[in-house]
């Protein structure tokens, strides 16, 4: 029988669903928290079986680690945002049972679906400092109590408290009453339909009239290096996007646990769409057309479309 002091690799890959989430939610990419769990491990196995025994909860290890490492990327990711061409998002996660190869995946490699993974909290997360993504991750989504938040960023308690507290402010400043699901996927097929037939009146309808659409190409392929403001303009956006791309297929699809929309080309994801919806209107959208962090998206389309 596996027990805490005596981990086996069952016990110790276990935790590898819990690193996936951690990491994913911290850096906004899943090649990165991908390469963050394959790290943390790499440092557990290089430590002698007698220093493996020492360690009481191999799981609180475990994420110990890989928040350290995430604080460290997450402070080095300011510096490479600098030469990020436009804007940056983070990368879109498809559902789990759409990702990677489109069929269903080990449980251990998804990503839970909840509120802490809507692309509205992964960019107001991103805006954080690290520090403070850190402690509000861990303290208000995993439970994590402030003590130990504290022993991983190297902070005292009451520190990181005041860093959750100040990570939950710019949250609820940031954050409208949630749309019901329902609802949204509506708006969200309203917009597809309006796309798709070009209509122009119809898809400034959908928005509201203050709307923001942030397009992230990375520099590999066209996109707007600066956020799109107004109704009138993203609406004008779109139709030009379509009018180059006449072969263009937009499909409904759950974008980080809410509805959106993938546009493909030749069974090749070419743009990621998700939306935050308010008053009945679309407010925000974020597009992603970075072929980089598509990967997962064309898998899913090839075997779905």
């Amino acid at each position: 029988m596996t027990t805490p002091s005596d981990p086996g690799l069952s016990a110790i890959m276990s935790e590898r669903r819990q690193l996936i989430n951690l990491a994913y939610r911290l850096l906004g990419s899943l090649a990165d928290a991908e390469d963050v769990v394959q790290e943390t491990y790499a440092r557990w196995y290089a430590m002698t079986r007698q220093q493996q025994d020492v360690i009481e909860v191999p799981g609180a290890w475990l994420t110990t680690v890989a928040s350290r490492i995430c604080l460290d990327l997450l402070g080095s990711a300011r510096t490479r945002r600098e030469s990020y061409v436009g804007e940056w998002i983070p990368e879109p996660l498809p559902d789990p049972t759409e990702w990677i190869t489109g069929r269903p995946v080990d449980p251990v490699d998804r990503v839970t679906l909840d509120e802490s993974i809507t692309m509205a909290f992964l960019v107001v997360l991103d805006s954080m400092t690290p520090a403070e993504r850190v402690a509000l991750v861990l303290h208000d989504v995993f439970r994590y109590s402030f003590a130990e938040v504290a022993e991983i960023v190297g902070r005292t308690p009451g520190a990181c408290r005041q860093l959750a507290s100040s990570a939950r402010r710019r949250l609820g400043a940031s954050q409208a009453p949630a749309t019901p699901a329902a609802r949204q996927s509506g708006i969200v097929r309203d917009f597809k339909q309006a796309w798709e037939a070009k209509d122009i009146d119809a898809l400034i309808g959908l928005l509201d009239p203050d709307a923001t659409a942030i397009i992230d190409g990375g520099g590999l392929v066209s996109a707007g290096l600066h956020p799109i403001e107004g109704s009138e303009r993203i609406a004008r956006y779109i139709l030009a996007l379509a009018g180059r791309a006449p072969d263009l297929t937009i499909l409904e699809r759950t974008v980080n646990g809410q509805p959106g929309l993938v546009a493909h080309q030749n069974d090749v994801a070419v743009t990621v769409a998700a939306f935050d919806v308010e008053d009945g209107r679309i407010k925000r959208i974020w597009a992603v057309r970075n072929p980089e962090k598509l990967r997962p998206w064309t898998a899913a389309t090839r075997d779905l479309g």
